[in-house]
């Protein structure tokens, strides 16, 4: 009998540029998943059904809110059935000057994923930021990758190559 072919998606805003940047690194850290590029921004909740591993990006606005794109799509996620797939999460935050809703976003959308019965996968820990609380931090850790472009732009590149290491032992 043939192995079934492992479907994984990455979802983000095509048109962000710092979401867009990380998302890039994380497919070249992750190109053995062969993953499938999907615009946040024009998203059909239904389609992720159809994937066994989800890796999805976002920033967060102004005072710990979704983009409006993900906003928008919470009814429809909330209605998935993703029993038995995997949900990685990254976000955009900035721990200086949003110290109380640093990454947010996060944990919004871990929420819903969990709704889903998906499994959450990719916690990291909360050491080397600083900031006052994040609806993100679950455990004492985040429940994905947290990175601050604007005061930590020199951790990026090897945050995020750590945290592709991690999910492969994690999906393995």
């Amino acid at each position: 009998m043939a192995k079934k072919e492992i479907k994984a998606a990455l979802i983000y805003s095509f048109a962000t540029k710092k979401t867009s940047t990380a998302a890039k690194l994380i497919k070249e850290n992750l190109n053995e998943l062969n993953l499938t590029e999907i615009d946040a921004e024009g998203l059909n909740a239904g389609e992720l059904e159809q994937y066994d591993i989800l890796i999805a990006g976002a920033a967060t606005w102004f005072d710990g809110e979704l983009p409006t794109f993900w906003d928008e799509q919470i009814p429809a996620l909330e209605d998935l059935n993703l029993k038995g797939k995997h949900v990685a999460l990254f976000g955009i935050g900035n721990q200086v000057e949003y110290p109380e809703h640093f990454g947010d976003s996060i944990g919004l959308l871990a929420d819903v994923f969990a709704s889903t019965s998906a499994k959450i996968i990719g916690a990291t820990s909360t050491e080397g930021y600083t900031f006052e609380d994040s609806k993100s931090v679950r455990n004492n850790q985040f429940v994905g990758l947290m990175l601050d472009f604007e005061n930590q732009h020199n951790l990026n590149e090897s945050r995020i190559e750590n945290w592709c290491k991690q999910l492969k032992k994690q999906l393995t």
